[in-house]
Formats: structure tokens, sequence, C-alpha cells
């Protein structure tokens, strides 16, 4: 079943009273759930009162950004996904909005339907789920709980985070194209930048990869990436 068929609770917060008409009633439409805010307190305090199922931030917000507002999220462990709304579309911009915690990124103007499938693949994201135990080498990853943890050391990942590797512990040691992941965590309808996956496996090397450790995420170039031990990470002086 569609997610908007299901009355998804959804925040929207931006600070253009059009734009947000315009939103509230085309996510109306699809069976979302709407509550909307025009500034970053108003979202922070409608998002502690009534947790929603999905976010909509505005990245230009008129007290707090939405950067700000979704680094307070995650701050307290809070892991609705977040979708970021902005006219700034340098990498950098992006790589900043998915550092502070956002899922997804849509620069302005966007077309509806983009919007709409962008919010299908993020809620889909925060349903599924599977029981069982993945495991590779000392790497561990609960389905159920989404628990992760290495060596028994737990390890906190974002809802993307989790999803991709997730999907590369499925089937370790088989190479997974680009394409297949890109479909398998963002959606099938998903088209964006497909350097987005690069920032995550960077994210996800970052916190599973500690320096004298064996890596496990493994490029294979011009095809995509795999899940197996490698030689130590050495971090050069």
């Amino acid at each position: 079943m569609a997610p908007g068929s299901q009355a998804t609770r959804l925040l929207l917060a931006d600070d253009d009273p059009k734009l947000r008409q315009f939103l509230e009633l085309e996510l109306a439409e699809e069976g979302y759930t709407v509550q909307s805010a025009a500034t970053g307190m108003d979202a922070l305090l409608a998002i502690r009162q009534d947790a929603p199922e999905l976010v909509i931030l505005d990245w230009m917000l008129p007290d707090l950004s939405g950067v700000e507002v979704c680094q307070r999220l995650r701050s307290t462990g809070l892991g609705v996904p977040v979708l970021m709304l902005t006219g700034r579309d340098a990498v950098a911009d992006r790589v900043e909005a998915l550092d502070a915690g956002a899922d997804d990124y849509l620069v302005k103007p966007f077309s509806i339907e983009e919007l709409l499938a962008r919010l299908r693949a993020l809620a889909r994201r925060g349903t599924r789920s599977e029981p069982g135990l993945l495991q590779i080498d000392d790497l561990m990853l609960n389905t159920a709980s989404h628990e992760v943890s290495r060596g028994g050391a737990a390890i906190h990942l974002s809802l993307t985070e989790f999803s991709l590797l997730r999907e590369l512990m499925r089937e370790p040691g088989r190479v997974q194209s680009r394409e297949q992941l890109l479909h398998s965590v963002w959606g099938e309808g998903f088209v964006g930048d497909s350097n987005v996956l690069d920032v995550y496996v960077r994210y996800l090397r970052r916190k599973l990869e500690p320096e004298g450790q064996p890596t496990l995420i493994q490029t294979v170039r011009g095809v995509g990436f795999l899940l197996k031990p490698g030689a130590p990470k050495i971090v050069a002086p």
C-alpha cells in the first residue's frame, strides 16, 4: 500500500506561505496528514508534541535554519526521516545537509511529482524491516532492533546509513552496482544526484572502520561496492 494511503503523519516546515499552502493541498490529496510550521522553533515544538513519520524542512527558516533543526532532532536520537528543501545546490551544501542528519535533499524549484517520489522512498526506508541478525567478521546488524555493533562496541547509524549497510550485508562478498544500491536504499523512483551514495559510503567507513581495523566496504571501480574484510585501515601521520 502506498505511504500516502495510510494517512502518514507529516510535518512541513517552510516560511513561504504560498509554497506551504500549495504543498499542504498536494500532500493532503495524496493522503498525508499534514501539520505545518513557519519557523524552526515551531517545527521542533510540533515534532516533540506529536511525533511525525516524515519531516520536510526548508533550509532557510527565519529563526533556526533547517540544518540546525535537523541537528537538534538527531542530537536527541530521533530518527524520523527528513527531506531538506533548499535553493542551494552546491555539493558543499548537500554535504552540510546530509552531515546534519537529513536523509534526502531536494533543490528548489522542484516538481511535486519528484517530491512525492522522494517521500515515498523515505517512508519505505522508515518502515521496512525484517527479523534476523546479519553478520560479517566482527560486524553485526540486528534488522529487528536496528542495532549495529563491531567488536562488541555499539555504532550509532542514521536511518539511511543503516539501510545502506543492511543492503550491503545481505549479500556479503558480492558486488552490488551503484544503480542497485540507489534503488534499494533511495527507492526505484530516485532521480537525484548519484553522488549521494558516495557520501553515505564515506559516512559508513568513518563509523565502521577505525584505524588499525580491517576495512569492510570495498570499492569496485566502475561497478559498485561489496562488503568483505580487507587490509587494515592506516591513517597517514
